[in-house]
Formats: C-alpha cells, sequence, structure tokens
C-alpha cells in the first residue's frame, strides 16, 4: 500500500481466507440453517474460533489506514475530468453502467490476452457504448456469465476443496480491483494495466483449477497440457516484448499508437518526445492531431504554440496560447508563453497583462519573472526589470539567466559597484557557470581590477573555449592594460573563431596601428 492504495486491499483477502479456509465456512451450509432457523450451537461454531475479533481487528487497521490516507489528499478525492474516465461523467445512468461493465470485461480479456497494451487509455481511447445495437455489449454479458458461474461454484459446491479454491481465486480477482471499478468513488482512468497485478494472483488460480478440471473430464489430457504450455510460453515472451517497449519513450509511445490510435494523449506524448529530439516538423503534425481529437486539449496547444513561436509563426502561436488560457484560466505556462509571443509582437502592454495573469494563477513562478524582467528592460525600466530578476533568483536561486541579466544591465546602465555585487552574490551560488563567470570579468575589468578580471575571464575560456566573446573580451582587457602581445593573441583567436565579428577587428586594427607606432616613437 505504501506503493499503491490498491495494496489495502490486502486486509479483505485476509478476511476471506480466514472464512472460507481456516474456518472452512460452507455457504450452502449456512443459508439451509437460516431458511430452517437453526439455532443449535453447533450453527455459531465458527463463531467461537475468534473470527468476528479477528475481522474486526481487519476492520480497524483498514478504517485507520483510510483515514491516514484520507488526510494526506486533504479529505478530498482528487479531481479528474471527463477525459480521463469519460464514462463516469455521462449523464444517462444506463450508459454509465454499461461502459463501466465494459471496462470490466476489457480489464478481464488484458488477464486472459494480454496483448493490446498501452501506457494510458484516456482521451478517446475507448468510445462511449452509447447504444444497445453496439456489438461491444456483448463482452460484458459474457464476463458476467463466467463470472456467475464461477461464484455459484464457489459457493455451493458440495466439494470443499472446490470451494476454498474457487473462493480464493475469485477473491484475489476481484477484491483488489474494487477500488478501480468507480463503484465506490470515481477513478481518474478507463483502463490502467497497473491494476491488474495484483488480480492476476486470481487468475492464475483459477487457471490452474480450470486446467485440472478439464484434463479429469476429458481424455485427450496431453493437447490440453500442449496448449497450456504453449499460453505459459507465449505470456513470457509477451512479457520480454513488452518491457523493450518500456526501453525508451518513442517506443513506448509508438507502441500505444498502434493500440490507441483515437488517444489525444499518445499523439501528445510522440510529439513531445521528438520536439525534444528536435524534430520540430514531425512534433507539429502529432501536436495539431492531438488537438484535432480533443479540441479542448490546453497542453498540446500550449506546445504547439511553443514550437511555432519558436518558427517565428507568431500570429498561429498567439492564436493558439489564446484558445488554451480560454479554455482553462489559470494555465499559467500558457500565460507566460503567450506574453512573450506579444513581447515578440511588440506588443508590450497585452504582453504583460499575460505575465502579471501567470503569476497571480502561480506566485512562485521565476521563469515568469525572468521574463517579465525582460520585457521591463525593453521598455528601459531599469529597475523594474531589476526587481523582476531580483524575484526570479528568490524564487529560484540557481536562475543563471537572471543573475547574469542583473548583472549586464547594472554594467550598462554605469552602476559597476552594484553590478560587482550582484555578480559575486551570484557567483557563490554559481560557482561554475561561464556565464556569469564572464560578466562578473567584464564588470571587474572596466573598475580597472585588472588582476581579477584576468582570472575570471581565463575561468570562463576554459569552461567555454569555443566562445568568440570570451576570447576577445579578454583581448580587450590586455589592451587597456597595457598587455598588448596577449592581447593581439585573443584577438587574433577570437577572430579565428568567429571571422564575422566586425567589433573585434577593429580592436585588432587599433591594436595593430598602436603596435605598428611604437618603433617609430622610440626610433625618433
Amino acid at each position: 500500500m505504501l506503493c499503491k492504495e490498491q495494496g489495502i486491499t490486502v486486509l479483505g483477502l485476509n478476511a476471506v481466507f480466514d472464512v472460507f479456509v481456516i474456518c472452512k465456512l460452507n455457504m450452502l451450509e449456512c443459508i439451509q440453517k437460516v431458511r430452517h432457523r437453526d439455532k443449535t450451537p453447533e450453527s455459531f461454531s465458527i463463531l467461537k474460533k475468534g473470527l468476528l475479533s479477528r475481522v474486526g481487528f481487519l476492520a480497524a487497521g483498514g478504517i485507520c489506514i483510510l483515514y491516514v490516507r484520507w488526510s494526506i489528499m486533504g479529505t478530498g478525492p482528487p479531481a479528474f475530468t471527463d477525459v480521463d474516465n469519460p464514462a463516469s461523467f455521462a449523464e444517462n445512468l444506463v450508459v454509465r453502467v454499461i461502459n463501466y461493465n465494459y471496462y470490466y470485461s476489457l480489464n478481464g480479456w488484458l488477464l486472459l490476452c494480454p496483448w493490446w497494451l498501452c501506457f494510458d487509455w484516456s482521451m478517446g481511447c475507448i468510445p462511449l457504448i452509447k447504444s444497445l445495437s453496439d456489438s461491444r455489449i456483448m463482452a460484458p454479458a459474457a464476463l458476467w456469465f463466467c463470472l456467475f458461474g464461477l461464484m455459484y461454484q464457489a459457493l455451493f459446491s458440495s466439494n470443499g476443496q472446490t470451494r476454498r479454491i474457487l473462493t480464493m481465486g475469485l477473491g484475489f480477482l476481484i477484491i483488489p480491483f474494487l477500488p478501480a471499478s468507480n463503484l465506490f468513488f470515481r477513478v481518474g482512468f478507463v483502463v490502467a494495466e497497473r491494476v491488474l497485478y495484483l488480480p492476476s494472483i486470481g487468475y492464475c488460480m483459477l487457471l490452474t483449477y480450470g486446467y485440472g478440471k478439464i484434463c479429469k473430464q476429458l481424455n485427450k489430457k496431453k493437447l490440453v497440457t500442449i496448449v497450456v504450455l504453449g499460453v505459459l510460453t507465449l505470456y513470457p515472451l509477451r512479457c520480454i516484448y513488452r518491457s523493450n517497449q518500456w526501453k525508451s519513450e518513442e517506443l513506448l509511445f509508438q507502441s500505444a499508437l498502434d493500440v490507441c490510435p483515437l488517444n489525444a494523449k499518445v499523439h501528445y506524448n510522440i510529439g513531445k518526445n521528438l520536439a525534444d529530439r528536435g524534430l520540430q516538423v514531425d512534433a507539429i503534425k502529432y501536436y495539431r492531431e492531438a488537438i484535432r481529437l480533443n479540441p479542448k486539449y490546453v497542453h498540446a496547444m500550449n506546445n504547439l504554440g511553443n514550437i511555432l513561436k519558436e518558427r517565428d509563426e507568431l500570429y498561429e502561436a498567439e492564436e493558439l496560447l489564446s484558445r488554451a488560457v480560454s479554455i482553462q484560466s489559470d494555465f499559467s505556462a500558457a500565460w507566460m508563453n503567450l506574453g512573450i509571443v506579444q513581447n515578440s509582437l511588440k506588443r508590450f502592454e497585452e504582453a504583460e497583462k499575460s505575465y502579471l495573469t501567470a503569476i497571480r494563477y502561480r506566485k512562485k513562478y521565476p521563469d515568469c519573472y525572468y521574463n517579465l524582467g525582460r520585457l521591463y528592460a525593453d521598455l528601459n525600466r531599469h529597475m523594474d526589470a531589476l526587481n523582476a530578476w531580483r524575484n526570479a533568483t528568490f524564487l529560484k536561486p540557481q536562475h543563471s539567466l537572471a543573475w547574469n541579466n542583473m548583472i549586464i544591465l547594472l554594467d550598462n546602465t554605469g552602476n559597476l559597484a552594484q553590478a560587482e555585487a550582484i555578480g559575486r552574490e551570484a557567483l557563490k551560488l554559481l560557482p561554475h557557470d561561464h556565464s556569469i563567470t564572464f560578466s562578473l570579468a567584464n564588470v571587474l575589468g572596466k573598475a580597472q581590477k585588472y588582476k581579477e578580471s584576468e582570472g575570471l575571464f581565463l575561468r570562463a575560456i576554459e569552461a567555454n573555449p569555443s566562445s568568440a566573446s570570451y576570447h576577445g573580451n579578454l583581448a580587450v582587457l590586455y589592451h587597456r592594460w597595457g598587455r598588448f602581445d596577449l592581447a593581439q593573441k585573443y584577438y587574433e583567436i577570437s577572430m579565428k573563431l568567429d571571422p564575422s565579428a566586425s567589433g573585434t577587428k577593429e580592436n585588432y586594427n587599433l591594436l595593430k596601428r598602436k603596435l605598428d607606432q611604437q618603433p617609430k616613437r622610440r626610433h625618433m
């Protein structure tokens, strides 16, 4: 139970085991005694074995565990939506009951034939049964026909061993599944293969019992044995194959697409996986399909809007993000991304409102404060920008970009002492961040603290030796310092790394002219 709440059902299994195996209760005899109003002492012999005290102890323990769990959940169940479990949101009671039973039959089929496996069965994976003419309605009928037959044998069979085996098999099959049945509370899924782990114990017991019964009834025992051995061979092979699909997100999501092509979440996850791998064109296709299947899929809209934003397709990105926040008004990430798009479109007032809305719904949002600071910096509202970036670093002390922007802004506005203080504070928290090291080195160089600035520049270059600006700025430091040979060396390295840097070329030419003039002055 510490891993999955379903584990609490073991208490019910203990009670069933106690009643039918330890106490060897015979339901048929109990019914007959009740009908004949038998009140002899022998009728209460089962109670004298301490059954009530043991069951009471289990019940008390279960109530305590449920109370603790309820407290942890905040004295309320989680909130689910119709895409998580569409049957539970159906207004018609008959539709709900039919679809719940259809879900039970699907779970039973997955135990019998675990071929169609999917990591997520929500979002249209299983369309609702809305009419009695739907052929799928035969599946629940077949399930209950089998279950009622087994229950009858478990309760009323004259063979005590048969009763105990079937009772325990059905107990392990049904009781652990009850939390996922929607009978007591709404669950957040349609089908979840993980809830079949414990019921599979009961299935194995019933399969073994059925094999034994068939062997006794039929003469062709070898044929039955071969069939069972074939099943026992196929199941491990299927398990190995399925385990390999779990080795990577790409394989897992593609396998789900074959099982649930109507599941918007599957298309969303494939799109996200492709986007993370830099395959934006393919990701766009899957995100669009996810939105087509579920027009209210705000996360797909947000992610697609982000990709379109990066590709400078700003107007469509704005439209998608606006739709997302209109569907889910408290979607902070979409509000922030909408603000970024509006900022790129130079609609600064709207962008500021979007950022502030995101922060209103999510108080601790350092990335949004960072982007708000960038907006204020573009508007030359320097104090507001610094305050926004300071909030970002307060909420997330490792926010490198916010620290770096504060240092650069203070440097550009001539506040070198404050820039140095911020830079030293940032470097204590992020001692290996080469961008902060580089920015602080620039500040110290302008403050004529050449030796310390040189050390920081060399640290930054060691961390990122391919940066032309790092070498170029170190060259500028040596240029100011009067160490012209070293300045020339680093200018040349910088130009080799980035031949298009016009500023570096100009500084290099200035240095060359100064070096050319030095011998003439000595000669004069």
